[in-house]
């Protein structure tokens, strides 16, 4: 995550709460969590399902690791959904100023989304979203956009295919998938 991405994120937050969009509006009348002029962010991470992930996760990280205002708190879910809405409740109860996170799956999140709008948090998702019937709870997505993603996939081999006249019989297709119930899997 870039030094830009994150200022962007904490902007959008800042302008959030102080605006009162989300329940809560400025927490512990209008100090961050950790004190005049730091952020504390909560940012749950799926697990270490690939090598991309695992970068993904260090570049969240080192985005925060320079810059003394602000203090990263990191929770990996191990793959496990629960333990990610475990994490979020934690960041909730501790009063962080953002939680960022990476949906394992997209459905199960309405509840815990809602109880930090509720508190005035909050969320960016990052990579992965939410269902779509949730997606009111959170306040962004810094991620893909995967149906159009297979969109274009699909197009460029239907083009290649044409291409290479080899559209007007049988093709073998190798699909492969990641996480079932995910944004990109979905």
């Amino acid at each position: 995550m870039s030094r830009w991405a994150k200022g962007l994120i904490l902007v959008v937050a800042m302008l959030s709460c102080s605006l009162g969009l989300f329940a809560g509006g400025k927490q512990e009348g209008g100090a961050m969590a950790g004190g005049e002029g730091h952020w504390t962010v909560g940012f749950s991470q799926i697990g270490t399902e690939s090598e991309w992930r695992t970068a993904n996760t260090v570049s969240v990280q080192n985005a925060f690791l320079d810059d003394p205002s602000f203090t990263l708190i990191y929770a990996e879910a191990q793959q496990r959904q629960e333990n990610q809405i475990k994490a979020i409740r934690t960041f909730i109860q501790r009063k962080v100023n953002v939680i960022l996170f990476t949906a394992l799956v997209e459905t199960g999140y309405g509840p815990v989304l809602q109880e930090a709008k509720n508190a005035g948090i909050p969320v960016v998702m990052i990579d992965r979203d939410v269902a779509k019937e949730d997606q009111h709870l959170r306040l962004t997505i810094m991620g893909s956009d995967f149906t159009e993603e297979g969109r274009k996939t699909a197009n460029w081999l239907g083009d290649y295919l044409k291409a290479n006249n080899m559209d007007g019989g049988p093709v073998n297709i190798v699909e492969l998938q990641g996480t079932v119930g995910s944004a990109p899997a979905i």
